[in-house]
């Protein structure tokens, strides 16, 4: 399986400090966001290799992952122009094949068990395309609240709802199936919104892989000083 990471936004919620690190690099407890992902997604032996899609501050996300371990298992794709999470999907497609995909949102700090969702991917309920990773969110309206069956199927999503029906989130990370990059193309554009074009679309069609272990998006300065005290030092 290969992943593709997100990572070319612009990290405007963490001026100043995003005008000069790229989000993906921001440090929690000197180790950069990006290399928590690399070694998740790596020391396991089940990606084989990853795409990080630069954008903001790009030369100094390449020279970064030039002096990563993991070096020769990453590639890089620039964008001049944002394509939009949906975007970049569809943009790398021929990058993925015939076969099922991770893709995730490289600016959240994350640690759950990685063969097992993919193995809940693989042995998802029939007619499912997507696998959405969810987690228990302590601020519910600055996330995706799901509504799931009880057999983690989605019957319902709510994007960063002012009032949203309870505390289950879409955390960011999806194993997605081949199928998803024929959605996309229909849609006929070529700048996408994953959470606010595919997602809702696809309803009856996503199981979920509820991580019991840690996520939180970095995404202000409040989460960035929340992280730095909630994560121990040393994990991956």
């Amino acid at each position: 399986m290969k992943a593709l990471l997100l990572a070319a936004g612009l990290g405007t919620r963490l001026r100043p400090l995003t005008e000069t690190v790229p989000k993906c690099l921001v440090p929690i407890h000197g180790k950069p966001l990006l290399d928590y992902w690399l070694d998740l997604l790596f020391e396991q032996d089940i990606i084989e290799r990853v795409l990080v899609n630069t954008g903001h501050l790009a030369p100094l996300v390449r020279r970064h992952v030039g002096t990563s371990p993991w070096r020769d298992r990453v590639d890089l794709v620039h964008e001049e122009q944002l394509l939009g999470t949906g975007g970049t999907v569809l943009a790398n497609r021929d990058y993925f094949g015939d076969q099922a995909c991770l893709i995730a949102h490289g600016d959240n700090l994350t640690r759950f068990d990685l063969a097992a969702l993919v193995a809940r991917h693989r042995h998802r309920p029939r007619d499912t395309l997507l696998t959405m990773m969810t987690f228990t969110t302590d601020n519910p309206a600055s996330c995706g609240i799901v509504t799931v069956d009880s057999g983690g199927v989605v019957t319902q999503f709510h994007e960063k709802s002012a009032d949203p029906p309870g505390n289950l989130a879409n955390a960011a990370v999806y194993i997605l199936e081949p199928a998803v990059f024929g959605l996309l193309a229909g849609l006929g554009r070529s700048v996408i919104d994953l959470s606010t074009e595919l997602l809702p679309a696809l309803m009856g069609r996503i199981v979920t892989y509820h991580n019991t272990d840690y996520h939180r998006d970095i995404g202000t300065p409040e989460s960035l000083v929340l992280a730095h005290r909630e994560y121990p030092r040393g994990s991956v």
